[in-house]
């Protein structure tokens, strides 16, 4: 059920002022053109985060975390409400059955929006409140994983501040109709992904006082691999990011947006004007999302 108010009315796609990417990898230059410009499609978000494809209705759903909306770009330049208010709503993604699902710091609760609106899934393990869930991504089966750090009830301005009941910071994954799994424990665990043949969990690891880093465990189906350290950000942390089909990450930081390959070598830089939160993709990747702060942008790509 999407709420529908108009919040900016369509218009073009404007060019931002900052530096263009930094190709270090000739592979690169194939999906991105030299003269690739970053483009403003919204700027008036409090704290941008959370973008998904939308494929059934044509639209980027993101959130604004702090400003409790669930909003949604469409192709004429137009935003529009998707879920407002949310509940301090961050991670978005889409299910098998094209409904979207949220996670949501204020009811720290993983939840789904349909036509009855918006409602919680899971929010407990082992009979005690999450965390507050922050990322999340649809697996082939139609799984949902999920992380739970505790920038929500740490944080008053993402959520509502409380104690961890748990005393971990996990990554979760849930199936309708069967108990909440519990695969592992990290530092921070923030955004997470597969590479295309889902034989390998992405996580970021995004504690400040830590090593932030994105770490890659393996995934046969039933066991899920000790982490390794896969690739670093030179500002900033590690949060979102986006898997292409290459199986290449685009990894959100202080500086922009860094891609490497799938063993973790840098191909290049997006720069920013500031801070970069998430990113990702449309089906056919001729287009790159990307939110940080009160910004949602894009990138044409080849």
């Amino acid at each position: 059920m999407i709420d529908g108010r108009v919040l900016q009315p369509p218009r073009e796609p404007s060019p931002v002022d900052v530096a263009l990417p930094r190709v270090y990898d000739e592979r690169l230059r194939a999906v991105i053109a030299p003269e690739a410009r970053l483009l403003s499609l919204f700027s008036d978000a409090t704290w941008a985060e959370g973008p998904v494809w939308w494929e059934r209705e044509r639209m980027l759903v993101f959130s604004d975390v702090v400003g409790r909306r669930t909003l949604g770009w469409r192709e004429d330049g137009s935003v529009v409400a998707v879920v407002d208010p949310s509940a301090f709503s961050n991670g978005n993604a889409v299910d098998a059955e094209g409904r979207l699902l949220h996670a949501e710091h204020g009811r720290r609760a993983l939840s789904r929006t349909d036509d009855r609106g918006t409602h919680v899934l899971v929010d407990v393990y082992d009979g005690k409140p999450l965390n507050s869930p922050n990322d999340l991504v649809v697996d082939c089966a139609g799984a949902v994983w999920f992380t739970d750090p505790s920038y929500g009830i740490s944080d008053p301005r993402e959520g509502y501040p409380a104690e961890s009941a748990l005393g971990h910071q996990s990554v979760y994954r849930w199936r309708e109709g069967h108990a909440l799994q519990r695969m592992i424990d990290l530092d921070a665990p923030n955004g997470l992904g597969f590479s295309p043949d889902e034989t390998t969990l992405y996580i970021a690891e995004s504690h400040q006082d830590g090593l932030p880093r994105v770490v890659a465990c393996s995934w046969d189906g039933e066991t899920l691999g000790a982490p390794r350290t896969f690739a670093t950000v030179d500002a900033g942390i590690p949060d979102g990011f986006a898997i292409d089909r290459r199986g290449w990450l685009w990894i959100s930081s202080a500086a922009g947006l860094v891609i490497v390959d799938d063993a973790g070598a840098r191909l290049g830089v997006i720069p920013t004007p500031h801070l970069v939160s998430n990113c990702t993709f449309d089906t056919e990747e001729r287009r790159l999302f990307v939110t940080g702060d009160s910004d949602l942008w894009m990138v044409e790509l080849g």
